[in-house]
């Protein structure tokens, strides 16, 4: 399934893209949500917008339990059901027997092994049917990023529409709107969290360091994907 990209103006807001790309998708349309600020905001835009999208999220079985309480907080503010998917279990067994508990942080491989299985195959489950999908992506979080679309063809999941609303907006944006909104958000970003992802690979960011310097902190910043947005 390869789909029609809609021409997106320069100045369109996040809420013209989502709206055009929902409109462009031919299926159903769903958030892919790790429950940070943006993925928030794009519920609260979907809901006033009374646009019809559906909410998933990948449970990688490490998880902080703050998003889980964001996630809940979310389920009875916006009354939204959200698609859970999880690792398959022998995956993770077989790789935790043969490897051990923090066999990511030996190697990039391995990494990228470790979420491949947690996150990668679950994700491809949840597109699964799906004309587009939508992430929270920002061009400014990362030198991988920088050549994001606001709608672009996913090739890598079937050629159906991946939709970037927030691409062009800064934190400082996205945290105006979720305060001026009073959006529930995770607990972990006022405690230094810009990027909150599993919790053996995300900590705290001193004051100035780039938001992504949370992630695999001991990788280079060119390697900082988990393989969800391959390019």
């Amino acid at each position: 399934m390869h789909q029609d990209i809609p021409e997106i103006p320069a100045d369109a807001t996040p809420q013209e893209i989502l709206q055009a790309g929902v409109a462009a998708a031919q299926g159903p349309v769903a958030l892919a949500c790790s429950f940070s600020v943006e993925d928030v905001v794009i519920i609260d835009m979907a809901k006033e917008l009374s646009l019809p999208i559906g909410v998933f999220a990948l449970d990688t079985g490490r998880l902080h339990e703050e998003t889980y309480e964001v996630a809940d907080a979310i389920m009875e503010r916006y009354r939204i059901k959200i698609d859970w998917y999880y690792p398959r279990h022998e995956a993770v067994e077989k790789l935790l027997r043969e490897k051990g508990t923090y066999s990511f942080r030996e190697s990039l491989e391995n990494r990228h092994e470790c979420c491949h299985i947690r996150k990668v195959e679950p994700l491809g489950r949840a597109l699964n049917g799906l004309g587009g999908w939508i992430t929270g992506l920002r061009r400014e979080q990362s030198v991988t990023r920088t050549g994001l679309a606001p709608i672009e063809c996913d090739t890598n999941n079937g050629g159906i529409l991946k939709l970037n609303p927030l691409l062009e907006w800064t934190e400082a944006q996205v945290w105006e709107y979720a305060k001026a909104r009073r959006i529930p958000t995770n607990r972990l970003h006022k405690e230094g969290y810009p990027s909150i992802g599993c919790a053996p690979c995300t900590r705290p960011v001193a004051p100035g360091e780039h938001p992504r310097g949370g992630r695999w902190w001991w990788e280079n910043p060119e390697h900082k994907e988990c393989g969800l947005h391959r390019r």
